[in-house]
């Protein structure tokens, strides 16, 4: 353990590197725990690997409604807050369908912060974390990426579905805001310090596909999204939009993002299988079921405050409150979880 003066998690990061003795680093979130063997799962991947494994980030899963500190790695419990419930849903469909097409394309831009693990060599010479980005998980990536296409060396970026880390969610609404806009700033500092990958054949699937992707249809499409909650009765109101055809596309829209949220319930049921009772299953189907109403909305509402942060307001970190009720130790957790844990 290092103590050391307050600096941010990316300077906190950049002096554990530093110390550090072993070809590879896992950095963990405070308010996080590791799944049984998730540290030699995640090892697998580079064991296995053909090509020098630079990066390997964990599945993220929602610890919130854990009773126990230690997670054995065989069930799970669901929370209360219906907060919470959403973000499983959201959670398994990002790690379990984005991730792993990403990941097989070659393309992968995000690990996450909570669970990665970095060759520490290439970390250094790529100049470690920067301090003055909000997502320095993100684009520590980024930089490794154009580190490696710069210098023509074989690499990859790789991700392990069955290294699990459970991670604590915000269950108040005006801290989960504050961790999305947060997120959509990060990304959006990262794409313009790197905004020379985009499009840029040099960096293969990163430059033509998954950035150009994640900026202009997961990030900004949000405006688009929230632009036709005005478009669309404007253009009844006018006479311009065919009430059947519209009433078809938004039907068509909300059966795709349903049935996305189910396939990907029913696929975890089917691989990880870590709520393993019916009614578990039951009440992610129903969650994932009514996310498309309301929260997936809100969610937007959240990003296009971010790209508003981002463009036209002076950003500092958005410090997020958790409960750290998942926890049965209260107050080593309120130790861990602290600010200055996580710095």
């Amino acid at each position: 353990m290092v103590d050391k003066e307050k600096g941010g998690k990316a300077d906190a990061l950049n002096a554990g590197i530093n110390i550090s003795h072993y070809p590879y680093f896992c950095s963990v979130d405070a308010d996080s725990i590791l799944d049984t063997y998730a540290l030699l799962k995640i090892m697998v991947q580079v064991v296995e690997s053909k090509v020098p494994v630079i990066a390997c980030g964990g599945d993220v899963r929602v610890l919130n409604g854990m009773n126990h500190p230690e997670v054995q790695g065989y069930a799970a419990e669901l929370p209360e807050s219906s907060l919470a419930m959403f973000q499983i849903v959201e959670y398994l469909r990002s790690f379990l369908f984005g991730r792993i097409g990403w990941n097989a394309l070659g393309g992968s831009v995000i690990l996450s912060g909570a669970f990665s693990l970095f060759l520490k060599d290439a970390v250094v010479r790529a100049g470690g974390y920067d301090r003055k980005q909000v997502s320095e998980d993100l684009e520590i990536v980024l930089k490794l990426h154009r580190l490696y296409a710069q210098e023509k060396r074989p690499y990859k970026i790789d991700y392990a579905l069955d290294a699990i880390c459970w991670t604590e969610v915000p269950e108040k609404i005006n801290q989960l805001g504050r961790q999305r806009r947060r997120w959509q700033v990060g990304f959006l500092q990262a794409c313009w310090k790197h905004r020379g990958m985009i499009f840029n054949p040099r960096y293969k699937t990163v430059g033509l596909f998954s950035l150009p992707y994640f900026l202009f249809l997961e990030s900004t499409g949000s405006v688009i999204e929230l632009l036709g909650f005005v478009v669309m009765p404007l253009a009844y109101y006018f006479g311009l939009l065919s009430v059947h055809y519209f009433i078809l596309f938004l039907l068509l829209a909300l059966v795709y993002g349903t049935f996305l949220s189910v396939a990907t319930i029913l696929l975890e049921e089917m691989t990880i299988k870590r709520y393993p009772s019916w009614k578990h299953l039951a009440r992610l189907l129903l969650y994932g079921s009514i996310e498309h109403f309301g929260y997936r909305q809100i969610n937007a509402w959240w990003r296009l405050q971010g790209i508003f942060q981002f463009f036209f307001m002076p950003y500092s970190w958005e410090y997020v409150h958790k409960s750290g009720k998942t926890h049965s130790e209260h107050e080593s957790h309120k130790t861990l979880g602290s600010e200055d844990a996580k710095q």
